[in-house]
């Protein structure tokens, strides 16, 4: 049976031809089965597409694998025995996955910022300067938020030896200078750009050039590099990564490496081995049914992330205010859970109070930092658009989300049977930041409309 429930899990299938940089939009139908927690979803999983570069047609509608919607079905009842015997195993023997690059890099989720969902290409060094200080004096660098990170636009051409050059007027001094300027902030400097022949915006890409944009990264300074998929026409997305992770390993300097080919090609898959991240899906939009499309599909291959390795569902939208502080609350929540990168991109030069709250909350960045390295997944299904997440950390507690999916405020419970324990346990609430006492058995919280509740439960001693 475990090896039974590791291979459903395992054996999740993305669309053959996902679209380069789109949303999603998740319709679903529910069976419920009296007394069994059980999920008989079929998602209706339709790509409409946001394309950065030029228009794409919108594919047929894609169905995800029935395995994938009942898998909390077999987790409500053996979370501990499939959780323990997915450790037991070892990264390296979880089904499909590969071994993890070994750079010794991103041991947690990485975290900073990315210019892309806010500032798309109004990209300057002056922005990015005005970021980095924003960043440490609202105190997001000491919370972990390291990396400030220009995406596309930044660069114009290539000069006669073949280099990346930088839009002089918007960059004057080039790259350099300015990840100087961020190290100077105690952070960390990353750039974008593309494995196909151009970038998404039509910039020069870096097919046939990796290994001096590798040097010149690394000779620049840069920390982190993001490598997009447009324009990557009759290309292999393994072979191309492959070539670039090669590059960065000769190129001098440790570089974190995000591999961003929107899902389209498995990278749960060979990612592990290639990069320190891999996108799951297409580009994240600032609406609800876009984050939770997104949660649904990059859940799928949670027994592939470990760390120096993980699923990356998107950067965050919090704060660009497409959604109400209650769903960027779980927005939030839910990526920690995930053990998602969180990489913040609203203009945090000019935060409010409650976004400033959100993304500075230290008891939800643990979860999302713990050093077990192990991503949550769901395990109950109490109730229609009512759902349970539970990721186990390091000290032995579950950290639990309480998702409610629905418009209207209402009590979710979870079981300590779906969650992996027994006996007496503290609870916490991670957004109250407060203490509820002890729980025997089951824990149940009122939860808002599109909200969350996320709790900390841990076992008391000799309990």
């Amino acid at each position: 049976m475990i090896v039974a429930a590791l291979g459903a899990f395992g054996g999740v299938r993305a669309p053959p031809h996902a679209v380069p940089h789109t949303t999603t939009r998740l319709n679903t139908k529910r069976v419920m089965v009296p007394g069994r927690e059980f999920d008989a979803r079929l998602s209706d999983v339709k790509l409409v597409s946001v394309a950065r570069a030029r228009q794409v047609s919108t594919p047929p509608c894609l169905q995800a694998p029935l395995a994938a919607r009942t898998f909390n079905a077999i987790m409500s009842a053996r979370f501990v025995t499939l959780l323990c015997c997915a450790l037991a195993l070892g990264a390296r023997d979880v089904p499909r996955a590969a071994p993890a690059l070994d750079n010794g890099l991103a041991r947690t989720p990485p975290m900073g910022w990315n210019s892309w969902n806010h500032f798309h290409c109004d990209v300057s060094a002056q922005l990015i300067k005005e970021t980095a200080d924003a960043l440490v004096a609202s105190g997001m660098r000491d919370a972990g938020y390291r990396y400030v990170v220009i995406d596309d636009c930044w660069q114009v051409a290539r000069d006669r030896t073949g280099r990346l050059v930088a839009d002089s007027a918007r960059f004057p001094g080039g790259i350099k200078p300015l990840a100087d300027y961020v190290h100077s902030k105690g952070l960390k400097f990353g750039i974008y750009t593309d494995a196909g022949r151009r970038t998404c915006q039509g910039r020069p890409g870096t097919y046939g050039s990796e290994e001096i944009d590798a040097r010149t990264f690394a000779e620049w300074g840069v920390d982190y590099v993001k490598e997009d998929w447009c324009n990557s026409e009759g290309l292999d997305a393994p072979t191309q990564y492959a070539k670039f992770r090669d590059a960065l390993a000769k190129a001098g300097r440790p570089i974190t490496f995000s591999i961003c080919e929107w899902g389209s090609n498995r990278p749960w898959e060979w990612g592990p081995h290639t990069g320190n991240l891999w996108r799951t899906t297409g580009d994240i939009s600032d609406r609800w049914a876009s984050m939770i499309a997104i949660l649904d599909l990059s859940s799928q291959y949670a027994l592939a992330a470990r760390p120096g390795a993980w699923n990356d569902p998107d950067m965050l939208e919090v704060g660009n205010g497409g959604m109400t502080d209650d769903e960027y609350r779980a927005h939030f929540s839910l990526w920690a859970v995930m053990s998602a990168p969180l990489m913040a991109g609203n203009d945090v030069r000019a935060m409010p109070p409650a976004t400033r709250e959100i993304l500075g909350n230290k008891d939800v960045i643990a979860v999302d930092q713990d050093s077990l390295g192990v991503q949550g997944m769901l395990v109950q299904e109490p109730g229609i658009d009512l759902q349970v997440w539970s990721k186990p950390l390091a000290d032995g507690s579950r950290a639990v989300v309480l998702l409610n999916r629905s418009g209207l405020q209402t009590v979710i419970a979870t079981s300590w049977r779906a969650i992996g324990l027994t006996g007496p346990a503290r609870v916490r609430d991670l957004w109250a930041h407060s203490d509820l006492g002890a729980f025997t058995g089951r824990f149940s919280a009122t939860v808002p409309a599109h909200g969350v509740v996320m709790v900390r439960i841990t076992p008391v001693t000799g309990g």
